[in-house]
């Protein structure tokens, strides 16, 4: 049994706590961490969670803890992995791992000195569609990968603040996911260069702050492999995350707008349910995740698992596309990369 306590109760932080008492079998929340006591508390007694703690000093007092998750605002996860692998916790954090390459390097480095088990919260790998694809693409199943595409299209209709979303995002915490994904599908090719489109298409208005609602990214591998990462803040039809990779001889596709496979045909046309957020339809993946996660922690062999280079992998594309956008350029990743 690995003893685990989760850090932050805001949506997901709260998700992760309910996926990992309910349905990882492996795992046991010893507590559940949050300077927002009141809600901390809550939380944990809906679960039967003996401790609700102000901070991870507080949880480092405890008899018996194994690992964090960490599902806080991404400028603190950085200093909340380094002090876990400081103190010989195994660290799942979500994604992305932080701010810029740089800081993703330091994480790593402390993990690494650390010797402990370190996953990044790219819960996708884990969907069946996606690894499904990914094992027939890795068996040469569609030969040689000319291209691929991945996108992620947050539900609409976008009714956020723009002025409280940090800079950049889109970018760096919804793509992030995709250029994982790519990543993952790319194997040993490496990317060369980075160009992004964006925009704000949604909030014109905030355009001028620097708000980003919409983009693209290209990326161009050094097997000649061209992929795209598209996100938006809203889609009025409902959670729409997809893929595909099509390649010399064939293709796979991922996820589907839908979220039932029920079917209503009527006078007026073709209906489909799209509703459904992303804890709500990628459910099955968030546990695998976390089994995944505890496996690892008991020593077990979990090949595709997203480690702390992952994340790095995919921070590289990030603070490249980010680049390309504030220049107005094609960036070369080895810019970035070093």
């Amino acid at each position: 049994m690995i003893d685990i306590a989760v850090i932050g109760t805001g949506r997901i932080g709260s998700h992760h706590v309910r996926a990992l008492a309910e349905d990882v079998p492996a795992a046991r929340v010893v507590a559940v961490v949050d300077p927002a006591l009141d809600r901390a508390h809550a939380l944990a007694e809906r679960h039967d969670i003996p401790h609700a703690l102000p901070s991870l000093d507080q949880a480092l007092d405890l008899d018996a803890l194994d690992a964090v998750v960490v599902s806080t605002p991404l400028p603190t996860h950085r200093p909340l992995i380094e002090q876990a692998a400081a103190s010989g916790l195994h660290v799942f954090t979500e994604k992305p791992v932080a701010a810029s390459v740089a800081e993703t390097r330091a994480a790593l480095e402390a993990t690494d000195a650390a010797g402990v088990v370190f996953q990044v919260g790219f819960n996708r790998r884990f969907a069946e569609p996606w690894a499904t694809a990914h094992a027939a693409v890795a068996a040469g199943e569609i030969g040689a990968v000319h291209r691929l595409h991945s996108l992620t299209r947050d539900p609409g209709p976008f009714t956020a603040d723009p002025a409280r979303i940090p800079a950049g995002t889109i970018v760096r915490e919804t793509l992030i996911h995709d250029f994982d994904v790519i990543s993952w599908f790319m194997g040993e090719a490496r990317p060369v260069r980075v160009h992004t489109a964006a925009d704000a298409l949604i909030v014109p208005s905030a355009r001028a702050q620097g708000f980003l609602d919409t983009a693209v990214v290209t990326t161009r591998y050094d097997s000649g492999a061209i992929a795209t990462a598209e996100a938006s803040f809203s889609a009025v039809y409902g959670y729409d995350l997809r893929g595909e990779v099509f390649g010399a001889d064939g293709m796979v596709q991922m996820g589907s707008p839908v979220s039932s496979g029920a079917r209503r045909f009527a006078a007026d046309g073709l209906h489909a349910r799209t509703a459904g957020t992303d804890t709500e339809r990628f459910h099955d993946s968030y546990v695998a995740e976390f089994s995944a996660f505890c496996r690892a922690v008991e020593g077990e062999e979990t090949p595709g698992r997203p480690t702390g280079a992952d994340g790095l992998a995919a921070q590289v594309l990030a603070d490249a596309a980010l680049l390309s956008h504030a220049e107005g350029r094609e960036v070369h990743v080895e810019e970035v990369a070093q």
